[in-house]
């Protein structure tokens, strides 16, 4: 069920100029993930500086309430298809169906481009983001390894669009 009413989901506008915020927002959507997986999210590699060279590569969307950042996603276009990243929704409204009209929006954005699939990577250790993006029609293709790491540490999640 989706339970955002009053949150719009937008495009990153060209002259958006609020990367501490969208920066603040990614760090207290990812630090549940804190001790939780190995390595470390590269979340903790962001600055703003970086998240404004990052739009300048690929498209963002943003959730908004009241004008407030509650949401984002990044998605880079490849050939094929887009590569999602950074997914994030404010931890207190999480579950109430934002993630998922950001993904849709990507979708949107991936078939107006010609593009026949998304893809994404999520770490083993996050098994409910495993089954959150099942749901969304995703399915696992490979496990990779972080440098330096013998064993998996990614999954490889693709979604084919209708």
């Amino acid at each position: 069920m989706d339970r955002s009413v009053g949150i719009s989901v937008t495009g990153l506008p060209a002259d958006f100029d609020r990367w501490d915020d969208l920066l603040a927002l990614i760090q207290r959507a990812f630090a549940y993930m804190d001790g939780l997986i190995d390595p470390p999210s590269s979340a903790h590699l962001l600055t703003a500086d970086t998240l404004a060279e990052k739009a300048r590569r690929e498209a963002g969307v943003l959730a908004l309430e009241n004008g407030r950042i509650v949401g984002c996603v990044f998605a880079l276009e490849r050939a094929r298809d887009f590569y999602v990243g950074k997914l994030a929704v404010e931890p207190r409204l999480q579950g109430q169906g934002i993630g998922t009209r950001l993904m849709r929006a990507v979708e949107d954005l991936a078939r107006e481009r010609g593009k026949d699939a998304i893809e994404l990577q999520t770490r083993i250790e996050l098994t409910a983001n495993h089954a959150a993006f099942a749901r969304l029609g995703f399915r696992e293709t490979e496990r990779t390894a972080h440098e330096g790491y013998a064993r998996p540490t990614s999954i490889t999640m693709r979604k084919v669009l209708p």
